[in-house]
């Protein structure tokens, strides 16, 4: 049978033939060349055709799918600057399809978008896709969709999450290993309990001074005295260090306490805590001061700082604020009951009808108003979620039902970017 191309459908594969070429830009990166092959791979999975790659540096054709910014796109038809690193645009006019963003992830992320919802390709787990088979692969020719991220940070890790599963699920998370094929990644110099790398524990005989004073007067290695002078330096030293012997192109590094609430009592850390109105005020401050002294050097580096425990309130004292490279990341969803939407519960101990906005009760709304003012403090905040339900560790974890509403709490209220953690499955 004749290839037909409908007035009201672009036709990419008909009984088995085919007319169009992939057109990806002559200097592609690794990732926009990603994007293209991808395209080409999952179209001969659905139908069996191989759908040749070329350049834009071959003549136009009539039948193009065009994939990253190439030479075809008129001047201004893409608004670049918007769409950023991860936006990308799905566009149909005349016989050609443009999916157009950046090549760094917005031309990959729109491939995988195009395949999943006009396509109907499934990546359910790391090894388990599913792919529509067909001789005939036609999609609506009247497309004009814009897609920009609403969280500039994304993880929601499972078992076995490899690049390409990450690439697929648009996650540009992954702390340690970097997938410059796949777009890259978010990667730290040092991430998560941080303060025992930057302050080591060997440290405690000669300078107990820089370690936690508990109540009574003595000194434990539990957590770090952040008020103290010399902490700093000794942090920023082995910061610079760290970065410059790191072999990843991060430009990420964090400030993190280990997991207890054994928190500095000397004099000078209580004045801030009382001053500032939270247990976080000197975690904060030491986060700017860590950032100021190593931004001369590392301009184009982000400092993120744990709020866990018993630094996840933040200073009543709004006039405390992040500075514009410092960023909470705030742990505290840990305690919240997972069975449902945030919004809709947080019942905890027993107390029947609290919800979420009074999840620590008594009677203030604390969470609440802890991420309200988190946001006000700092130009960008990161949740830490958890893939589990502290209250109930036995309990299977489904978060299908809850996880779209609450995502769209947290973007509603300020929230930056949400990260997941546990890597144990949803």
């Amino acid at each position: 049978a004749p290839f037909i191309i409908k007035e009201d459908s672009l036709v990419f594969v008909q009984n088995n033939i085919s007319e169009y070429t992939i057109i990806r830009p002559e200097n592609s990166t690794d990732a926009n060349i990603k994007a293209a092959t991808e395209l080409q791979s999952y179209f001969k999975k659905i139908s069996g055709i191989e759908i040749p790659i070329k350049t834009d540096a071959e003549p136009a054709g009539e039948y193009e799918i065009l994939v990253g910014y190439t030479n075809r796109s008129a001047d201004g038809q893409f608004d670049t600057a918007k769409l950023g690193d991860e936006g990308f645009v799905i566009e149909t006019v005349g016989k050609k399809l443009f999916i157009a963003g950046s090549g760094v992830r917005g031309a990959l992320y729109g491939v995988y978008t195009f395949l999943e919802e006009y396509l109907g390709v499934r990546w359910f787990t790391p090894t388990l896709e599913k792919v529509p088979e067909s001789k005939d692969i036609v999609i609506d020719a009247n497309l004009n969709r814009v897609v920009e991220p609403s969280f500039v940070v994304r993880r929601n890790d499972t078992m076995g999450t490899n690049e390409a599963y990450r690439a697929r699920t648009k996650m540009n998370v992954s702390f340690h290993y970097e997938m410059p094929e796949y777009g890259g990644a978010l990667t730290y110099v040092l991430w998560d309990v941080t303060l025992d790398k930057l302050v080591p524990d060997s440290l405690f005989t000669e300078h107990p001074e820089y370690f936690a004073m508990n109540p009574d007067g003595t000194r434990t290695t539990d957590h770090v005295c952040l008020s103290h002078p010399d902490v700093l330096s000794v942090a920023v030293e082995n910061a610079r260090n760290a970065i410059l012997e790191c072999e990843k192109d991060s430009k990420y590094i964090h400030i993190g306490q280990k997991d207890n609430m054994n928190y500095c009592h000397c004099e000078t850390c209580t004045s801030l805590y009382e001053k500032y109105g939270a247990v976080s005020a000197p975690t904060l401050l030491f986060t700017n001061a860590f950032a100021d002294a190593l931004d001369d050097e590392f301009p184009d580096f982000t400092f993120t700082f744990y709020a866990y425990n018993e630094t996840d309130r933040p200073p009543t004292d709004l006039t405390l604020r992040c500075n514009d490279n410092v960023i909470p990341v705030l742990c505290g969803l840990h305690k919240a009951c997972r069975s449902h939407p945030l919004t809709e519960c947080g019942a905890m101990d027993g107390i029947e009808n609290e919800t979420f906005d009074m999840l620590y009760g008594d009677p203030e709304p604390q969470i609440a108003q802890d991420f309200a003012n988190w946001v006000k403090i700092a130009d960008r905040t990161y949740i830490y979620d958890y893939t589990i339900n502290f209250l109930n560790t036995a309990q299977f974890f489904s978060n299908f039902e809850t996880m779209q509403s609450t995502m769209k709490y947290m973007h509603d209220i300020g929230i930056t970017g949400d990260v997941y953690n546990c890597v144990d499955g949803h």
